[in-house]
């Protein structure tokens, strides 16, 4: 896996299948950013989370193309880009769909505070 305050950036299902069992077994929060190239606020938005992930150490982030990998976006219900899904542990706690920076920050605190507590 990549080191903490990275953004991980995977391209193959079997790199994806690999960094999530390990980002799941680690019990630490998960964020997926389902996102595309040709995606204008995918491209505003991308910034602000790897900004994110530098400041939140205790936090797993993962970027998937949904072009690339269009597979796992269908594993995850993804209907529009940018999506960002919040996982611990394999379970699915939240969803944000679009480029709403203050929405991600909120569900990014509502789930880092509940692991902390």
């Amino acid at each position: 896996m990549a080191g903490e305050g990275e953004v991980i950036a995977v391209h193959t299902v079997e790199e994806w299948t690999e960094k999530l069992k390990a980002a799941n077994e680690s019990k630490k929060l998960i964020v997926i950013d389902f996102t595309a190239t040709w995606c204008p606020p995918c491209r505003f938005i991308a910034p602000i989370f790897v900004e994110l992930a530098k400041k939140h150490l205790d936090v797993v982030f993962f970027k998937v193309d949904v072009d690339e990998l269009n597979t796992v976006a269908k594993d995850f219900d993804v209907q529009a880009m940018p999506t960002f899904i919040f996982m611990k542990e394999g379970e699915v706690k939240d969803t944000v769909v679009g480029a709403a920076k203050d929405e991600i920050i909120a569900k990014l605190l509502k789930h880092t505070s509940v692991a902390a507590a």
